[in-house]
């Protein structure tokens, strides 16, 4: 979905054609995994991170395509919103120093942020869901007037035909709204850490993924309001899920594939198992026409791209067009800080390194469904939760994090190669934060009840900490 189309309206041939293009890539992907055509045996990691745009006040603030322009850095792109960026990484090899290396990169990009958007009289903020955020916002006059975003809410629209999209929230409160375009998306903010393994371990990466999920969207949370209205720990989830309500089999919103899910199951012999489930299941959302080779799975890559699994999996190319594979994580929310950003990633490495590594495969111990009730539940009541396990007990989360999951994250690191002065370090942040039991959303709620439900206070208060640079485990509640 991040590549730009040539226009927003389509016709029939449009289907057709595209069609046709995708069946044909579809196949000639399959032979690629028939005959193992997947590049190389190192390990690559990436990530992107999105983030707001507010004002002095903690308003969202409208001006990406100014910022975009002063800040002249291919690095940076737009999001759906006009209030909303995404900051980029060059990937690089998993390696001794990669943690480090991605903080350095990260400071360095986010000040260039900072500065840029200060000369717009802005602020930039990571957050899952700003707490200031009204419907009113969320308008198409604040769109991003980029092509595909126009065409992916009249295809929305079209699928819903014409009808509006509601959003039903049951959590410490009850929110429910509708709205008649896309823009409910634009509400949730995410860090999507990628990594690029071997065909060969593509499977268990992929599946390890799945089940790390329940236990990286509980320490990541970060998005607990919603228009003034108390829902999950993760808000961002049933937010994103409800937003794009469009599903497969014939675009039923309320059959039993959805474009945004936890997915259909584990992939058992191989990841293209996903790509079988989009050609079969997802009907066409945007049929633009490339002229390109099907070799380049252009086609492919944009239906890819209108299916948003929490763990989704990628084609990418190296620089001399060979194929390889991808994970891309998407359940972590926008963190408070730098360093919970990197210390996020450092979790779910060292998990899901540790999880594709085990003599037992972990998806034969803890059944697809298991681990889809985990996350929600997860979602739903963070750290406090308690999930079942490989051992077939339950344990509440927080528990199990400091008496097992973060031994086994090291050793997951320490498989990948990083420095023990590292591993220690980032997954130190990680053990504070659980010990505390505060997260980014557990922060938010406490300071909400202390100072009087002041949402506005709240995001100033949350950008001071921000800029300070300490990780959330850290911040107190007092007013600045």
């Amino acid at each position: 979905m991040g590549e730009e189309i040539r226009y927003s309206h389509f016709a029939g041939n449009d289907y057709r054609r595209f069609g046709q293009r995708l069946a044909a890539e579809t196949a000639l992907l399959q032979q690629w995994f028939d005959s193992q055509a997947f590049t190389g045996q190192t390990m690559v990691a990436g990530y992107e991170l999105e983030a707001w745009l507010v004002d002095d006040h903690g308003q969202p603030c409208p001006h990406n395509e100014r910022f975009l322009h002063a800040a002249h850095n291919p690095l940076l792109s737009a999001e759906l919103a006009r209030f909303n960026i995404e900051l980029n990484v060059e990937p690089e090899a998993i390696g001794p120093h990669l943690l480090e290396h991605f903080r350095q990169k990260l400071d360095r990009l986010w000040r260039q942020c900072e500065h840029h958007a200060g000369k717009l009289g802005c602020h930039i903020l990571g957050i899952g869901i700003l707490p200031t955020l009204s419907d009113r916002h969320l308008d198409l006059r604040n769109m991003s007037p980029l092509r595909r975003y126009q065409a992916l809410n009249e295809q929305v629209l079209r699928h819903q035909h014409g009808g509006v999209i509601a959003l039903n929230i049951q959590g410490r409160e009850h929110l429910q709204v509708s709205h008649r375009d896309v823009m409910l998306e634009a509400a949730a903010t995410s860090l999507q850490v990628h990594m690029q393994v071997p065909a060969a371990q593509a499977v268990r990466y992929y599946n390890a993924s799945i089940i790390a999920s329940a236990i990286t969207v509980a320490v990541a949370a970060n998005s607990p309001f919603l228009f003034g209205r108390q829902l999950w720990e993760e808000t961002r989830i049933p937010v994103f899920e409800q937003a794009v309500p469009t599903g497969g089999v014939g675009g039923a919103a309320s059959g039993p594939i959805h474009r945004v899910s936890f997915g259909s199951g584990y992939a058992r012999h191989s990841l293209m198992e996903c790509f079988s489930e989009n050609h079969e299941h997802y009907p066409i959302l945007l049929p633009a026409a490339f002229h390109s080779r099907d070799e380049e799975l252009r086609h492919l890559r944009l239906h890819n791209g209108t299916i948003w699994r929490w763990n989704r999996p990628l084609i990418g190319f190296d620089e001399a067009g060979a194929p390889h594979l991808r994970i891309e994580h998407r359940v972590m929310a926008s963190a408070p800080t730098t360093c919970d950003n990197i210390a996020n990633m450092a979790l779910y490495y060292g998990l899901a390194a540790w999880l594709a590594n085990r003599d037992t495969p972990p998806e034969t111990q803890l059944p697809f469904s298991t681990a889809r009730d985990n996350f929600y539940q997860c979602a739903r009541a963070g750290l406090e939760h308690s999930i079942h396990w490989l051992d077939g007990r339950s344990h509440k989360l927080q528990t199990l994090l400091l008496d097992d999951l973060l031994p086994r994250a090291q050793d997951g690191l320490n498989l990948l190669g990083i420095e023990a002065s590292q591993i220690t370090a980032w997954l130190g942040i990680i053990e504070a934060r659980v010990r505390s039991g505060q997260t980014g959303s557990q922060w938010q709620q406490r300071f909400y009840r202390l100072h009087q439900g002041d949402l506005s206070a709240l995001t100033q208060n949350y950008l001071a900490r921000q800029q300070d640079g300490r990780p959330v485990h850290e911040w107190d509640y007092e007013l600045c």
